[in-house]
């Protein structure tokens, strides 16, 4: 980089628009004065004096650093070497000598230790163009997406007790979620964090795969095999708050830095944290550069943005605020930057996924920013999550009254586009596992998570499920150790990943169940008002009419025989699944036979009906075999969709 080409980056960094300030800051082979080196850069504006330590000078304070008008401090040295070690000493505004990592750096030692190094990022030949071909040409809002979450450093260990790495993840991770028929594997953190405890979520170093889960290029090729299997990956980005630690990025010159300047903004109490200052300019250079880079550098296909809530509400921790000019609780600021990183996202990746976790209604999530929404295209519904899980946990005989827990979703459904999580945060801390969450004894217990997973896979919106779920793990989930691969061992720990498996590629197999998801009539409610038998029926339709599946869930452990419920048409319907089939860890050795319907009507609202027998805490799907759809429905499904048409050319010629 000339030095006019660095003027004008620096000075794009100080006005917030520089989104690559990765390749401004940090180390960087140079050639100054016929000598080749590495170039230096750190930001640290109200530093008395910045001094480079490392390997090449034995970590003497004999390299001073010059600053810049722009807050930037730089020095090249000839004797620094790729692989070696190296930190800043600062000279902080009151005075203060402290030692501080570089926040830009793309690669640190193994934790505990905390130095950076100094790499040359792998400039990697990809080959996976066939994935972003057909990626470009597809409506991710009309496909399928059941994620599975994983955490790196504790999926599996190796034979010596340690955890995988990404080239033992590519190895045996890629082929077991193709196996399980997920399309994405989403990640927690990845960036570098000393505290395996965070989870990844106290980050220190944003630029850096963390060093423990292996070196970038074994990342980029896990992610590109990924894509040859065509599978997308995701990653969890933590843009509201940083670690807090004195030796990282806290109050980096002895000044509010990348915290805010206000005390109370600043502190992240909930999470023993430090915010970000949303409204600085290079706090916004350095977030959106840091959200391109994992996407360009990594070819990742989407972003889980975390914590959302704490990023656009000025009242979201427990601790003093102050609203804002216009007297509410909005955080202008965290407004603004949400609104400049996805306009910059797609710009430069417009196929890229921007989800958001965020637990609140107070504003619109997903959808475009010109409409009033923040612009994410998913939002993950807390709320689904949280009436789900707690209707599981009861007795059966109190579930007759809160059916509505699992009915209330359809309702706002079309609200938000969203995803339903099962997600980490649900397996720890005391809360159990998914199966442990469960009422009844451990058969009864696998009953209800096939009847969990059948709700959630046929519910309207895009679907996620944390790792070791799949099985039904009984212990909670533990950052420092292994899955309880072991408990495959067991039969019913066995069939229920045999179950999830099915219950996934059956998924994919029904356009009805993804492709309108966000319709009114992708969804039709048949009976939610059973609460005599604490049943629930509803149909997922295509978009071609004979192109949908009929629901039944029993949520008690009574076996429901000659069960009458409602049809759309008359004809025959076949048992696609029964989840208390033997091979998924029930009693059941056959599937009821083929449903014949009867001219009985059912609630004024179906003339035809079927009977059928529906197992314990089990779930039936139904397809239809031989239907016969009227010509008035025929009619009326042309004209919906001619009047769907005009309303949208209108919509256009409005706009």
């Amino acid at each position: 980089m000339d030095r006019q080409a660095t003027v004008n980056s620096l000075q794009a960094f100080v006005d917030g628009h520089n989104f690559n300030i990765q390749e401004l800051f940090g180390a960087h082979r140079s050639r100054q004065h016929n000598q080749d080196g590495f170039l230096f850069r750190v930001w640290a504006p109200h530093a008395q004096q910045v001094w480079l330590i490392g390997d090449f000078n034995d970590w003497q304070d004999n390299l001073p650093m010059s600053k810049d008008d722009y807050g930037t401090w730089s020095v090249f040295t000839p004797d620094a070497q790729a692989g070696q070690l190296y930190k800043y000493r600062l000279k902080q505004a009151d005075g203060t000598m402290v030692t501080k990592t570089d926040p830009c750096a793309l690669r640190y030692e193994k934790r505990p230790n905390t130095a950076a190094q100094i790499i040359d990022f792998p400039m990697k030949q990809w080959r996976d163009g066939l994935w972003f071909g057909r990626r470009s040409r597809e409506n991710y809002f009309k496909r399928p997406m059941n994620i599975y979450e994983v955490h790196a450093g504790s999926w599996r260990f190796r034979d010596d007790g340690t955890p995988f790495d990404f080239a033992d993840l590519k190895r045996e991770l890629i082929p077991y979620v193709k196996k399980m028929h997920y399309t994405d594997i989403e990640f927690m953190p990845l960036m570098e964090h000393p505290l395996p405890a965070s989870w990844g979520y106290q980050i220190t170093g944003y630029f850096a795969l963390c060093s423990s889960f292996g070196t970038p290029a074994q990342f980029q090729d896990f992610v590109e095999e990924c894509h040859r299997q065509n599978i997308g990956v995701i990653v969890d980005w933590v843009p509201g708050h940083f670690n807090i630690n004195n030796d990282a990025m806290a109050y980096y010159d002895g000044t509010p830095t990348y915290e805010y300047q206000d005390s109370n903004r600043a502190k992240n109490v909930g999470w023993g944290a430090l915010n970000f200052d949303l409204g600085k300019p290079q706090v916004q250079s350095f977030l959106i550069s840091n959200a391109e880079f994992w996407i360009g550098a990594y070819h990742i296909d989407g972003l889980r943005v975390d914590a959302v809530s704490s990023i656009i509400y000025l009242d979201y921790d427990n601790k003093p605020w102050k609203p804002n000019k216009y007297g509410d609780n909005r955080n202008l600021e965290g407004y603004d930057f949400i609104h400049n990183l996805i306009r910059t996202v797609k710009r430069d990746y417009p196929k890229v996924l921007m989800i958001a976790e965020e637990s609140s209604a107070g504003v619109q999530i997903s959808g475009l920013i010109e409409d009033g929404a923040l612009g994410f295209d998913y939002k993950w519904n807390m709320g689904w999550m949280n009436d789900t899980l707690n209707f599981y946990k009861e007795d059966p005989i109190y579930r007759s009254y809160d059916l509505h827990k699992l009915t209330f979703s359809f309702m706002y459904r079309l609200a938000e586009r969203f995803v339903l999580p099962l997600s980490h945060d649900e397996v720890v801390h005391g809360k159990r596992s998914l199966m442990n969450k469960m009422w009844g004894d451990r058969y009864k217990q696998f009953a209800q998570l096939r009847n969990l997973y059948a709700y959630m896979i046929t519910h309207p919106g895009k679907k996620l499920l944390f790792m070791g779920s799949e099985f039904g793990q009984y212990l909670e989930w533990k950052f420092d150790a292994p899955l309880e691969w072991g408990e495959l061992s067991d039969h019913l720990n066995k069939t229920m990943q045999t179950y999830t498996a099915f219950l996934n590629q059956l998924y994919l197999d029904h356009p009805c169940l993804w492709e309108l998801d966000q319709a009114e009539e992708g969804l039709e409610v048949v009976d939610a008002d059973n609460t005599a038998q604490t049943v629930l029926t509803y149909i997922r339709h295509g978009k071609r009419r004979k192109d949908f599946l009929e629901i039944i869930i029993n949520y008690t452990p009574v076996e429901r025989r000659n069960f009458r419920i409602g049809v759309p048409y008359a004809g025959t319907y076949h048992e696609l699944l029964n989840t208390e089939m033997r091979e998924f860890g029930g009693t059941w050795t056959r599937h009821n036979p083929d449903s014949k319907t009867d001219k009985v009507p059912f609630k004024k609202k179906y003339d035809y009906s079927i009977t059928t027998t529906v197992p314990a805490l089990g779930v039936l799907i139904l397809q239809p075999k031989n239907v016969t759809i009227p010509r008035r429905h025929r009619r009326h499904r042309r004209r919906t969709t001619k009047q769907s048409r005009t309303t949208k050319r209108q919509t256009k010629k409005r706009k």
